[in-house]
């Protein structure tokens, strides 16, 4: 994997140079968390999604048609990943009754990683937050997740809408206004 494949490694080094770049690693940037949120600009098609889940199985985004997606790329050595990680749950909890679907796409992590992670956040892995591996990086490329974390917000036709770059506060105002008028479409 390469810059030249149109994906960033993201090593530890790459996300300090990015925050650095971005100004993020100043005390102010840590008070409040910045997230850059954006139309969705990836192919006009919606990408392949079919990943192996922690729980088994294979899922796919058309698993979940019908409903609004968030696919959340993360990786649990990403500090802003596990800041809004809680959030995501809450989200994912309080919203599931209105068809809403938190993802947690996991970036190339081992599912020995992935379990002893969920389990020293949440005591368990979480139902309400189904996670899915992306073991070779491929679906983050395809996603255009070249910054962890990254959440792409996907309508209930399965087409995507949103990026959010960053760690964001999933359970605010403006979380809202996005995600909002996609639950009340198609209802």
């Amino acid at each position: 994997m390469t810059v030249a494949d149109g994906l960033v490694p993201m090593s530890r080094r790459t996300c300090l140079r990015a925050a650095a770049a971005w100004g993020l690693l100043s005390p102010a940037a840590w008070a409040a968390p910045r997230a850059w949120v954006r139309p969705w600009t990836g192919r006009p098609s919606t990408p392949p999604l079919a990943l192996p889940a922690l729980e088994g199985g294979v899922r796919r985004l058309a698993d979940w048609r019908g409903q609004v997606v968030l696919l959340n790329f993360w990786a649990s050595w990403c500090e802003p990943c596990v800041s809004e990680m809680p959030a995501l749950l809450r989200l994912a909890e309080s919203r599931a009754d209105q068809g809403l679907v938190v993802l947690a796409v996991n970036y190339q992590e081992s599912e020995a990683k992935v379990r002893s992670f969920l389990d020293l956040v949440f005591g368990e892995i979480p139902q309400a937050l189904p996670v899915l591996m992306d073991r070779d990086g491929q679906a983050a490329k395809a996603w255009t997740a070249r910054v962890l974390p990254t959440t792409v917000i996907v309508d209930r036709s399965g087409q995507p809408r949103w990026s959010v770059m960053g760690e964001w506060n999933w359970t605010g105002p403006q979380a809202r206004e996005l995600i909002e008028p996609l639950l009340r479409s198609g209802r």
